[in-house]
This record gives C-alpha cells, structure tokens and sequence, in this order.
C-alpha cells in the first residue's frame, strides 16, 4: 500500500529554518507570523516548513512547540533530534531500508517510489526534501542507541527467564511443603571411666572441628 511521505515545493531554506530556530527564543506557537519576523522565511513555498516541523514531531498539531523542539536549541543534540525526527516522519522508508539515510540518490529515489506509489515529479520532491533533511542530521548517535538496545534486549531477556525460572522452583517448594533447611544431630558417647581432663580434651576438639 502507498504511503504518504512529506515533502516541500523547495527546500533551499531547510538549513536556514534550523540555524534560525536554535537562535530564537522558543515561541508559544510557531506561527506563519513567526516563521516570516522572526524566522525571516517569508516566501509563500516557506508555509510549508511548519507542517513538515509537525510531521518531524517537533510541533503539536496547534503549533505548539515539543519537547524535541528544545533539542534543536542545543548544538549537541540537534543533529542527532532532527535525525530521529526523520525516522519517525519517513518511518515507512526506514521500514523498507533500516539504511535509507546513507542510499545514493537514485537507490533513495527508487526507495520512495517503491514506498510512496508515487508519479516521477512527487517522487524527486520527496527525495529532495529527505536528502536536504539528512544533511541537517547526524544518525551516527541514533544509530548506537539502536544498536545498544539490541544488544541488552538478550540479556534482559535471559535475566527474566532466569528469574522466572527461580521464583517457579521457590513456589513449587512452598507448595509441596517441604522444607529444605537442614539440621544435623551429633551424638557423643563419653567413656564411663574417663577423667575431666578426657571430656574437656574431647569438648575442645569436637569445637574446633565444627568452628
């Protein structure tokens, strides 16, 4: 089934949008209004820079910025934000390719016309406005948490098995009644005719045979 991917008529200005945003103060709303005094992306095609920030995630359908949103304010986080924003966006492309952000052009272009159903004309738009939104982006931190996450999914996994494993044994002793403290019973037969420095002599090494 063909998916609906997001797109910009241009997308010269998408470098721009994000420089500008980790300058500005983060607005209520991100409104035309802010995007054309503040921004200063006045053009009519620019409009479309907030409905592809929405798809991004990094505003809510009002226009209220997200949490995300404060990311892209931080040099550090901004890259691997807009990275994550992109997978989420264009999440049946990376369904059909875990690597879509690293494929050539045409490889990329073949990927969204198999995903999008997309004519020639709509598939370079979209194309284009990926690849503008990848160079803006740094996968490299989305990629090792990924990674990450497979790696403990295993052993999480495996300390969960064990544990079940553990509390099943405990309930089948409780259950059965049995109980599986021990207790030892020494006896000791002293000679009759034996002196006190015999039984004290016998006292002391059974001690420190069991201390």
């Amino acid at each position: 089934m063909a998916k609906d991917l997001p797109y910009l008529a241009t997308n010269k200005n998408v470098p721009t949008l994000f420089e500008k945003i980790a300058k500005a103060k983060i607005p209520d709303a991100f409104t035309m209004k802010f995007l054309a005094d503040t921004i200063g992306l006045k053009g009519s095609n620019d409009r479309q820079l907030i409905s592809l920030l929405k798809k991004l995630g990094f505003l809510d359908n009002a226009g209220k910025p997200s949490v995300e949103y404060g990311r892209l304010k931080n040099t550090a986080t901004a890259r691997s934000a807009i990275a994550e924003g992109i997978r989420k966006a264009y999440a049946p492309l990376f369904e059909a390719n875990e690597a879509a952000y690293s494929l050539q052009n045409e490889q990329l272009k073949g990927l969204v016309a198999q995903v999008s159903g997309a004519d020639e004309a709509m598939t370079k738009l979209i194309t284009y406005t990926f690849n503008a939104l990848v160079k803006a982006a740094d996968f490299s931190q989305v990629q090792a948490a990924d990674e990450s996450s497979e790696e403990s999914a295993p052993k999480d996994e495996k300390q969960r098995e064990d544990f079940t494993v553990t509390a099943r044994r405990e309930l089948d002793v409780r259950q059965s009644g049995f109980n599986p403290d021990f207790r030892f019973n020494i006896e000791i037969h002293l000679p009759s005719n034996g002196t006190e420095e015999t039984y004290l002599a016998i006292f002391n090494a059974l001690r420190k045979s069991l201390g």
